[in-house]
Formats: structure tokens, C-alpha cells, sequence
């Protein structure tokens, strides 16, 4: 370690020492990037994403509340689900979407006629016989009881407001987020690993519910498997191929009682797509919570990387507050939205080269062909995982951040300007389409 670098990280020492954080200071000093060393940059990137205010007496407090907010969101969220299924006997592994919707509601009354109790949410107990009851009794009630019933604890009930019906419809996100998450950076095994704090929470053995790994496991789907991205349904497979959810060479879940990392971020990314119905989870949000997590989850600071999990969440939901109208389609012409965001690329372009400008023109190579992952996922599939981090360095510490974004895409088209100026239309959409980390040397994006 250079003597210049130990000064820097001084530096960061200091700068994270104040009581109250200088947020313009701490972002100068990052623009040019964090050490890793003593968990600096998971600390800074939490103070640049507004995790961690700038008062730092108030840490301890928020954090144990944010934290316990995380574990109340996987009671309700995951748990709770679970153990209703588990008391209404719903251990059949073939029970799909396709029964929920196809299936008329199954009948209260036994052959015999013979009264059968239950209590609804407001805790009546009545007879089905409706003879036996109260001449006070609100008959009126007793229909809104058993409509409640049917609604909230039949599987197979047809009623659009069943909890079921929610509850299949998750499991499709599910899938997708479970499919996705197992391709998470391939080229290194980091996500195949197991977590040293695996979530004691859900992976108790006392607990006899289902998890978000026994439903990927037992849940079948006989109705077409519908992979999904940001424009909307991009493929439909069929029956076959979604029994054969995962090719040999994905990742291998774990025994019980360990989870593997990527189970984590899959855990994240549907408590965040529960929580956000509006835009729940699009294909290419892995690639955004990837390096957040993979951040928290290095931190050589134990009391910190015990919390990655609740951390990375809180990080991301804040990060994709600012980013999140890239994804939704019917913003997509707003300023807004992605399609202003992949305009402004080239309006920058023709500011910074004229030249360039023209030749993508006259070729009609519009930025749309190759702008709209470069933006959306902020570059984390253009390069290798270490060279996102250290982009994301600059990217998190400047304050018109998305402005920055543009600017390092319109930079990157700059650096090749020369083999685009000299190829054709068919040469420069392969050169534009492929990673630029295939074609740009590391060390052109700077000192980490």
C-alpha cells in the first residue's frame, strides 16, 4: 500500500470521525473514489444514499429500527403466508394458479346437512343451519361472514379479492426474481456461497412454514410461465420448460440451515416488489441490488455485515426512488422518464462532438438501441463487477447523480469514436452492443 494511498484513507478516517457529517466534504472526497479498507466505502455509500443521516448520534436508534422494520416486513410478508397455508393443510405440491382460478369455491355444508362452526375476523361463531340462530342475529352478518371465509381462506376460491389470489400471483414473481438472482454475476462465485449470517429468522428449524425456497421448490405452474422485462411480456415458455426451472450449470441451493447469497437478494427483492405493487419487480433489478449487496456483504466490519441483508434493502429502495420511473412504461415519455433520459445521451453528444453526432445520425443508430440497459441498470452489466463499484464511487457522491450517469454514457461513446467513425451501420450497432468492458482497459475508469 502506497504511502499516498494510506493518506487517503486518513483522510476518509477523519472526514467519518465528525460527529455531524460535512455531506459536501464527504462527497468531494468520494468522487474520486472509496477505499474499501475498515468498511469505508459501505459506510459512505449508506451516508450518499441516504441510509445514514448526517447526525451520527442518531445511528444506533435508526438502524435499530430500520432493522426491526425489515424483520416485521418478513413476518408479514413471508412468514405469516406461510404458516397459513401450513394450518390450512396446504402441503399439495400441485396446487397452481390454474386450480385458483378454474375451481368453483368448495361447499361449507356436509352431505347431512350437519352445522358446521367456524369463526370469521370478527370472531362470530355460527351454525350453518341458519334455523338455530339468534331470532337478534344479523342474517345480513352472517352473509358477510361467509363471504369473508370464502375470501380469505379458500385456495381455490375464484373471488379476485382471496388472499390466494394474491398469494399465486406472487408466486410468479417469485419465480422470475428466483430465476434471475441464480444468473447474478456468473462469472464469480461470490453469490454461490454461503452467507455467514444466514436469516436465523426464517431458517429456524423449529419453524414448520413455508419459506420462500420451499415455494420455488413445490410450486408448479400449469398455465404458461410469463417472463417479464421492462417493456412488458417478452416470452412465454411452455408447461415443460417451467418444470425445468434451472439448467445443471445454476447455482445449487444449500442444505438446510445455510442459505447462499443470492437467496438473500432474492429475499430483498420480493419484500421490495410486495411493497411496491406499483412497479413490483422488473427484470434488471438484480443488477442494481447486485453490487449494494455484494458492498454490504464484504464489509470487513462484523456488527455491519451481520445487517447486509435489512442495509442493502433500505439502500436500494431509496436508490430506486430516484431511478424507479426508468422502469415504469407509461412514464416513458416523461422527462421522467427513460426515453427523455436516452435523448439527453445524444443531445450531450452533439454538445461534446459534433462529429460523432452526425455520423450516429446519418447511420440512424438511435440511442434507444443500446442507451436503455446502459441507464436503467447503471452500467452494471458494461462492466466487471470491481469497475462498477468504483463508477458507482462517483456516481453515489455526486449530487445530480443521474446527470453524471449521462455524462459517463456519453463518454463512453467518445472513447470509440474513432472505430465508429470509420464503420459502417452493421459494424457500430456490434461495437455498441457489446460490453465495453470486452473493449475498454480497466484502467481507463480510474484509481479505486
Amino acid at each position: 500500500m502506497s504511502s499516498s494511498y494510506r493518506s487517503r484513507i486518513q483522510e476518509f478516517k477523519v472526514a467519518l470521525s465528525e460527529e455531524k457529517l460535512d455531506l459536501n466534504a464527504l462527497r468531494e472526497l468520494c468522487f474520486s473514489g472509496i477505499p474499501f479498507e475498515g468498511g469505508i466505502r459501505a459506510l459512505c455509500w449508506k451516508v450518499l444514499l441516504n441510509y445514514l443521516p448526517l447526525d451520527q448520534t442518531m445511528w444506533d436508534s435508526l438502524l435499530k429500527k430500520q432493522r426491526e422494520g425489515y424483520s416485521q416486513f418478513l413476518k408479514e410478508m413471508i412468514i405469516q403466508p406461510g404458516i397459513a397455508k401450513a394450518n390450512l393443510g396446504l402441503s399439495r405440491e400441485d396446487v397452481t394458479m390454474e386450480d385458483h382460478v378454474s375451481s368453483s369455491s368448495p361447499s361449507f355444508f356436509t352431505p347431512q346437512n350437519r352445522p358446521i362452526s367456524y369463526s370469521d375476523t370478527h370472531r362470530w361463531v355460527v351454525s350453518a343451519n341458519t334455523q338455530e340462530l339468534s331470532p337478534n342475529f344479523p342474517i345480513h352478518s352472517f352473509s358477510i361472514c361467509l363471504s369473508d371465509f370464502l375470501s380469505l381462506s379458500q385456495p381455490l376460491n375464484p373471488n379476485p379479492e382471496s388472499k390466494w389470489n394474491n398469494y399465486f400471483r406472487d408466486n410468479e414473481v417469485l419465480l422470475q426474481i428466483d430465476k434471475d438472482v441464480r444468473r447474478l454475476y456468473p462469472d464469480m462465485a461470490f453469490f454461490q456461497w454461503p452467507t455467514d449470517y444466514p436469516c436465523q429468522l426464517i431458517l429456524d428449524p423449529q419453524n414448520d412454514y413455508e419459506t420462500l425456497r420451499r415455494r420455488v421448490e413445490q410450486t408448479t405452474l400449469k398455465a404458461q410461465t410469463v417472463d417479464r422485462n421492462r417493456s412488458g411480456v417478452t416470452n412465454v415458455s411452455s408447461p415443460g420448460k417451467a418444470l425445468n426451472l434451472y439448467p445443471s450449470n445454476e447455482y445449487e441451493v444449500l442444505p438446510n440451515g445455510c442459505e447462499a447469497h443470492w437467496e438473500v437478494v432474492e429475499r430483498i427483492l420480493f419484500i421490495y416488489a410486495k411493497l411496491n405493487p406499483g412497479i413490483a419487480y422488473v427484470q434488471g433489478m438484480n443488477e442494481v441490488v447486485g453490487p449494494l449487496y455484494y458492498t454490504f456483504a464484504t464489509d470487513p466490519n462484523d456488527k455491519w455485515r451481520e445487517h447486509a441483508e435489512a442495509d442493502t434493502f433500505f439502500c436500494f429502495t431509496n436508490l430506486m426512488s430516484e431511478n424507479r420511473d426508468m422502469f415504469i412504461k407509461s412514464l416513458d415519455d416523461s422527462q421522467c422518464g427513460i426515453t427523455y433520459k436516452m435523448e439527453s445521451v445524444y443531445s450531450m453528444l452533439k454538445e461534446k462532438d459534433m462529429e460523432l453526432y452526425i455520423k450516429l445520425q446519418e447511420q440512424n443508430i438511435k440511442p434507444q438501441y443500446f442507451t436503455f440497459r446502459w441507464l436503467t441498470l447503471l452500467l452494471s452489466q458494461e462492466f466487471l463487477l470491481p469497475d462498477v463499484i468504483r463508477i458507482w464511487d462517483t456516481l453515489f457522491s455526486d449530487q445530480d447523480r443521474f446527470n453524471f450517469l449521462i455524462l459517463v454514457c456519453c463518454a463512453m461513446l467518445v472513447l470509440i469514436r474513432d472505430q465508429l467513425l470509420a464503420g459502417d451501420f452493421t459494424i457500430n450497432m456490434r461495437l455498441l452492443q457489446v460490453r465495453p468492458s470486452e473493449r475498454i482497459y480497466s484502467n481507463t475508469v480510474g484509481p479505486m
